[in-house]
């Protein structure tokens, strides 16, 4: 079991709870009530992961030794916040619950899962009761120079993962967990970034500056300690990213010839390797890891158990469009484009089964959620959250509202509860299925 915070030097990073504010105070965000019993959701859903530039300038973010994070819990001790006006709404039923921010959301910074509401911005996130949309939490993000507003948050397991100077360290956002900090063997260094969590485990690289090639390492996400560690390749794995399903990395190289691996999360062992440079984006289900065809158009589907291509959905002559992170449920893939038409396709064989025009174009900030009866697909501020049947791709609208915003919308569920938002407001809609 690795140390706690406390029991570290307090010029490396650390945490500051209720009580240990030196002078400084966090102001409530307003937060409305709409009425009934609220919802929750993950905050993010499966998100979009870091990005390879975000992951080659984390390791100066994580291992920032004089960072600071602050995280707060609230009580109900607290002053209640002040009514603010509601956006008029255009369509869908009254909302359970609406919090507004002092700052615009960026939910895509959030790389993995927490089961509860969750507002993130720039400075940090918000956990929020599910039942009310009261704050619970609050995590505030040291100001770090080099740091971009939109590196990823790594959680997973109702934790928040960061890195200091030998050890990984984790804080509890939701639940009863204790956090914890975990020492690395000093003889991997000391230069640690973490890359991503599947709730099981936490995922990273470490390195010295006598150690060029650096090493990818494992540890346990309750804190019970390092699970494995094997040297990066020399030709690549400078960059890793962790897969939606548990226990599988994919890992390249700056160099294309090295190609992207598969990795085992469980053992660090390689299992494929197949052609091909950095992916912008990747997905996988219990058959098959999808990643961009070559030229990152379009999609291909390859083979879990050895990398093997299965099938491909690609632009036609005359056509001009690219694929955005597929989403599957077992028996369907759907397959967003940045032109505004969604197609599904049998997971097997990838055979179209039906398809499905937008209202509008979407891009990487427009994360589709998929649900039992289909995708909730949030559009721009003026368009609102639609659903699309997944039978046969009938297309409605969820909810609108006439802002004010400008920014994309961004849905995310916990199972059981459905919610939305742009820029500084987040709704909770309600129980699923939400009509």
């Amino acid at each position: 079991m690795g140390s706690t915070p406390a029991d570290r030097s307090a010029g490396e990073a650390s945490w500051r709870w209720d009580g240990e504010d030196e002078g400084g105070t966090t102001a409530p965000a307003d937060m409305v009530s709409g009425g009934g019993d609220g919802g929750g959701g993950d905050g993010g859903g499966g998100g979009p992961r870091p990005s390879r530039r975000r992951l080659l300038i984390g390791a100066g973010v994580a291992a920032a030794g004089a960072a600071v994070w602050g995280v707060s819990r609230r009580t109900s001790a607290s002053p209640p916040a002040k009514p603010q006006p509601l956006p008029s709404k255009l369509a869908g039923a009254e909302p359970r619950w609406v919090y507004r921010g002092a700052e615009p959301m960026t939910p895509g910074r959030l790389s993995g899962r927490l089961f509860a509401p969750t507002y993130v911005t720039a400075g940090g996130l918000r956990i929020l009761d599910p039942a009310t949309g009261a704050v619970t939490s609050t995590v505030e993000e040291p100001a770090v120079r080099s740091r971009p507003e939109d590196s990823p948050l790594i959680v997973g397991a109702g934790m928040l993962f960061t890195a200091s100077t030998g050890h990984v360290d984790a804080r509890a956002l939701t639940g009863p967990a204790a956090g914890w900090s975990q020492p690395l063997p000093p003889e991997l260094g000391e230069r640690i970034t973490v890359v991503g969590s599947d709730g099981a485990q936490v995922y990273g690289t470490v390195g010295s500056r006598a150690d060029t090639r650096g090493t990818l390492f494992a540890v346990d996400a309750t804190g019970r300690g390092l699970l494995w560690s094997r040297p990066l390749a020399d030709r690549g794995e400078t960059a890793v990213t962790v897969l939606p399903i548990g226990g599988r990395l994919l890992t390249w190289g700056a160099d294309p010839a090295a190609g992207t691996s598969l990795v085992d999360g469980t053992t660090g062992r390689r299992l494929w390797t197949t052609a091909g440079s950095a992916p912008a984006w990747s997905m996988m289900d219990q058959r098959h890891v999808y990643l961009p065809t070559p030229g990152a158009a379009g999609v291909q589907a390859l083979r879990l158990e050895d990398g093997a291509p299965r099938w491909s959905v690609r632009p036609g002559q005359g056509e001009e469009w690219r694929a955005l992170p597929p989403l599957s449920d077992g028996y369907r893939v759907y397959v967003p484009r940045d032109n505004g038409l969604i197609t599904a396709h049998e997971a097997g064989s990838g055979e179209q089964t039906w398809e499905c025009r937008l209202p509008f174009r979407l891009d990487r900030r427009c994360q589709p959620l998929l649900l039992s009866a289909g995708l909730i697909v949030p559009g721009p501020a003026d368009k609102g959250v639609l659903a699309v049947e997944a039978e046969k791709g009938l297309l409605s609208t969820i909810f609108a509202d006439t802002g004010p915003g400008v920014d994309v919308w961004s849905v995310a569920s916990d199972g059981t509860r459905l919610y939305a938002g742009h820029d500084s407001t987040l709704y909770c809609l309600g129980e699923l299925p939400v009509p």
